[in-house]
């Protein structure tokens, strides 16, 4: 998914409900041990919460954390001048240019993963998403999606992770069509950083959770987290799901960002196979250690849909999928059935064979 990054600002901290829902039991008195945060950034509210620190190492920590976002921000914006900017203006040159240490880390583990996906995660499709006007923050100014002879123009020379060599200590482009944009990958990689950072303050019990989507350490008071997921086609929430010890949940649906034209709707999952929006699938959500691998992961199966899903869920090593299809059929692996309760009447389950 494409991510929004505007200013970087701390904000007064609120519920709020997007893709997947922190139930955090709002009736129930405020534990004294209970440090609780949001920030605006990555285009997004961010809430940290830690349970069982003293205030001041909470406040130490989120302050250490907050500075992990903002350089993040800074760096990995998508469509404004920074270090991807300058790596996205000299990869479409061909000519080899000394490696960037702020986006090595993004491209290495972005080519593992799109090898994983059969391309289906495919950062290297900035173009793509700019010429469907999902690279900018208003959706509203855009007017008509691309003509098909762009699209197919695009397609004849589609570019992929793979087309990005590296030679000793210098990298370069094979495609003149490649554009980098994590947007699928940067958030869920930002939240990784900053659990991990938490670790190195001590702290064994938190949730990040960004735009509802997140990664959950340790425990909630000697609970487990107990995490929403949104209904794709109304308000409210489709399903719970409980979390301990260290495991993150993403979700990627077609009601995040999307513009209508002429009376349809087109959404931001850009299929890198057709050109346009994955048409299969409403919502997917993924459970994962790392957020980073969930984050690509879900946007992946997204775009796979109903039929190969478990296939590529397979080769990524996910456990835990469940993706609701576009005619409201719910798919999962048997796992991920184990772990799910529906908070509305539940709906009719097809399972797949057990993931490995």
């Amino acid at each position: 998914m494409t991510i929004k990054f505007p200013k970087i600002s701390r904000v007064v901290s609120i519920l709020f409900l997007t893709s997947t829902l922190v139930l955090s039991g709002c009736t129930e008195p405020k534990p004294v041990n209970e440090f609780h945060e949001t920030v605006f950034t990555m285009g997004t509210l961010v809430e940290v919460t830690i349970i069982g620190e003293k205030e001041a190492l909470a406040e130490q920590a989120f302050t250490a954390i907050l500075d992990d976002f903002n350089y993040m921000h800074n760096t990995w914006h998508p469509w404004k001048y920074n270090a991807l900017k300058r790596i996205n203006n000299l990869l479409v040159t061909g000519a080899k240019f000394s490696l960037a240490p702020s986006i090595l880390p993004l491209i290495k583990k972005s080519q593992v993963l799109s090898k994983q996906s059969q391309g289906l995660f495919n950062p290297a499709i900035g173009q793509l998403i700019k010429m469907w006007g999902f690279h900018q923050d208003n959706l509203d100014e855009i007017i008509e999606p691309p003509e098909d002879e762009q699209i197919q123009a695009f397609l004849s020379d589609l570019p992929s992770m793979s087309d990005i060599e590296f030679s000793n200590l210098s990298m370069r482009g094979t495609n003149k069509n490649i554009q980098l944009d994590f947007g699928a990958f940067a958030k869920g990689v930002a939240v990784d950083t900053t659990i991990e950072h938490l670790k190195e303050f001590g702290i064994k019990n938190a949730i990040i959770n960004a735009g509802g989507d997140l990664r959950a350490i340790g425990n909630n008071n000697g609970r487990p987290w107990r995490i929403g997921i949104r209904n794709p086609r109304a308000k409210g929430v489709f399903a719970a799901v409980e979390v301990s010890g260290d495991e993150s949940v993403f979700t990627s649906g077609d009601y995040e960002r999307y513009f209508e034209s002429d009376g349809k709707r087109y959404h931001h999952i850009i299929d890198p196979r057709t050109g346009y929006p994955a048409n299969k699938t409403r919502s997917v959500t993924v459970i994962h250690s790392e957020a980073g691998t969930a984050d690509a992961a879900a946007t992946a199966l997204f775009i796979a849909g109903p039929e190969k899903w478990p296939e590529i869920a397979q080769a990524m090593g996910i456990k835990y999928v469940m993706l609701i299809a576009r005619n409201g059929d719910v798919h999962m692996n048997p796992a991920m059935a184990k772990r799910i309760k529906f908070t509305i009447q539940q709906p009719a389950i097809k399972l797949s064979k057990p993931l490995k």
